[in-house]
């Protein structure tokens, strides 16, 4: 007579290939032994990064130098949006991405995200500078010292102007104005400190 036990279905357990991963490879042949919730979780951070790709403008990913299944996994799935079908295709995207060398695309990534990290605590301190002008007239002279290049009759008088708007409650014209002018200033003197800098290395003037 057979038991209830041994009628009992085996249990079915759903395994990852990562034989094709080439970004595991290395790791597999590691001293250490690499645990299988490792490996899972940075099959899913590799996911997470074809996630992350789709987010990206087209001209920003024609810049990744991607093969091209990627670049076209990586474009439909801007296109789908069934919820199962979304999930279907980004288990396929990640199993594409666990095939190639993605060490590339994380610095390209990372190079962007500093590069904006530092345009908006630029952007900010600009702010700054515009706010404690409109509220202190002593931070334009400080402004000025630093900057002696700036026009200082156009951002007083756009300075005046802001200050009027913000009392009257109008749309503060002026001071985008003045963060307009900011940048510019700002931004011309950067160039002529790279400017010097360059040819300070070089030992030849830049006559361009």
């Amino acid at each position: 007579m057979l038991s209830y036990r041994s009628m009992k279905p085996k249990k079915t357990i759903t395994r990852i290939d990562f034989s094709h991963d080439a970004n595991l490879a290395s790791k597999l042949n590691a001293d250490e032994p690499i645990s299988k919730t490792q490996l899972k979780a940075e099959a899913d951070a590799q996911q997470a990064l074809g996630v992350r790709l789709s987010e990206l403008p087209k001209d920003k990913l024609l810049k990744l130098d991607l093969p091209d299944t990627v670049l076209t996994a990586v474009l439909d799935t801007k296109k789908i949006t069934a919820n199962g079908a979304i999930r279907r295709h980004r288990q396929y995207l990640g199993r594409l991405m666990r095939e190639i060398d993605n060490a590339p695309i994380l610095e390209q990534l990372a190079r962007w995200d500093g590069k904006h990290t530092a345009e908006n605590a630029y952007f900010h301190g600009l702010e700054r500078w515009r706010d404690r002008m409109i509220a202190d007239s002593n931070a334009l002279a400080e402004f000025i010292v630093l900057y002696p290049q700036t026009d200082i009759q156009q951002l007083r008088t756009l300075v005046r102007n802001a200050q009027k708007e913000l009392a009257a409650d109008k749309p503060p014209k002026s001071s985008r104005e003045i963060f307009k002018l900011l940048r510019e200033v700002t931004e011309a003197s950067q160039k002529e400190a790279n400017d010097d800098s360059d040819e300070a290395q070089t030992g030849e003037p830049d006559n361009h």
